[in-house]
C-alpha cells in the first residue's frame, strides 16, 4: 500500500476543501466525530473493572461536572472567536475544530437535555447515540452540499410559491411524528427519504400513533407494536448498533459482570 505523502494532503486540502471554502465544515465535522467518539471510549473505560486506572470523571465541590458542559463554553468561545475575528484563517480552521469538538461533548448527554436527569447508562440514555448519528448525517448532507429540497428560488416569492418546499417539510413533519427521525432528517435533503418515511408504519409510542393509533385504530396500534417489538432482527441489529457505540445499559452491563465473575469463581474452584 502506497503512503499518503505531506504533498498530496496539502493539495487534498486546498484542491477539494479550500478552494470551496469547506474546509471549516470538514473541521466541524472531524472534530464532533473526533470528541464523541472519543468520550464514548472515555466514559465506558472509566466504568469498566479492567481499567481502573482510567481518569474518572471531574467532581467539584461534590458537584458532578458533565461533559456537556465543556461542550457547552468550547462551542460558545470558538463562536465568539470566529464571529469577532471576522472568519480569518487560520482562527476560522480553528474555532470550526474546537466549535465541533464542544459539539460532540454535548451532543453525546442529549439525553440529559431531554430527561433533566443522569440517564447516560439507561436505556433512555441511548438516545444521545441516535442524535449523534442524526447530526453527523447533516452535516455530512451539508458538506456534500445537498441543499434542503433542492430549492432553486432566487426571491422570496418564489421561494413561498415553491410546491417543493412545503410538501418536503409536511412529509418530513410526518416523519418525526412517527419517530422516524432519521427519514425526517434525511428527508429534509433528499425527498423521497422524506416519502419513504412518511407512508411507513409508525412507532407505536409515537406522537401519530397516540393520535392515529389507540383506541381510535387498535389494529394499526396493535400491528405497529409487532413491528417494532424488540426481538425484531432489525431492532436487535440498532440495539447492536448503539452498544457498540454507546455501551450497554446499567442493567444489562452489570448482568454480564455478574455473569463473568460467577464463571470465573467456578473456574477457579474447578466445578
Amino acid at each position: 500500500m502506497t503512503a499518503i505523502s505531506a504533498p498530496e494532503v496539502f493539495a487534498f486540502w486546498h484542491d477539494n476543501l479550500v478552494a470551496h471554502h469547506k474546509q471549516a465544515l470538514f473541521l466541524v465535522l472531524v472534530g464532533f466525530l473526533a470528541s464523541f467518539l472519543f468520550i464514548r471510549l472515555s466514559v465506558r473505560l472509566m466504568r469498566s473493572p479492567r481499567v481502573p486506572w482510567w481518569p474518572g470523571s471531574v467532581v467539584t465541590g461534590g458537584v458532578h461536572l458533565h461533559h456537556l458542559v465543556f461542550g457547552i463554553f468550547l462551542m460558545v468561545a470558538a463562536g465568539t472567536v470566529a464571529f469577532a475575528t471576522y472568519n480569518t484563517s487560520p482562527t476560522l480552521e480553528i474555532c470550526a475544530a474546537l466549535f465541533g469538538i464542544g459539539a460532540g461533548l454535548t451532543i453525546d448527554e442529549f439525553a440529559l437535555w431531554v430527561h433533566l436527569d443522569d440517564v447516560y447508562w439507561s436505556e433512555e440514555g441511548r438516545a444521545s447515540v441516535d442524535a449523534a448519528v442524526i447530526a453527523i448525517l447533516v452535516m455530512t448532507l451539508i458538506f456534500l452540499e445537498l441543499r434542503p429540497f433542492d430549492i432553486s428560488s432566487s426571491t422570496p416569492l418564489d421561494l413561498a410559491l415553491t410546491v417543493e418546499l412545503p410538501i418536503g417539510l409536511a412529509l418530513a413533519v410526518v416523519c418525526f411524528a412517527k419517530q422516524r427521525f432519521v427519514h425526517g432528517t434525511v428527508g429534509f435533503f433528499i425527498s423521497p427519504v422524506a416519502l419513504y418515511g412518511a407512508v411507513r408504519l409508525g412507532k407505536p409510542t409515537s406522537l401519530w400513533a397516540h393520535r392515529r393509533y389507540g383506541e381510535r385504530n387498535p389494529a394499526k396500534q396493535a400491528k405497529a407494536e409487532q413491528r417494532f417489538r424488540p426481538d425484531r432482527r432489525t431492532e436487535r441489529y440498532k440495539d447492536a448498533f448503539r452498544d457498540a457505540v454507546g455501551g450497554t445499559p446499567t442493567a444489562v452491563y452489570e448482568a454480564k459482570l455478574a455473569e463473568r465473575a460467577k464463571r470465573k469463581s467456578a473456574e477457579a474452584t474447578g466445578d
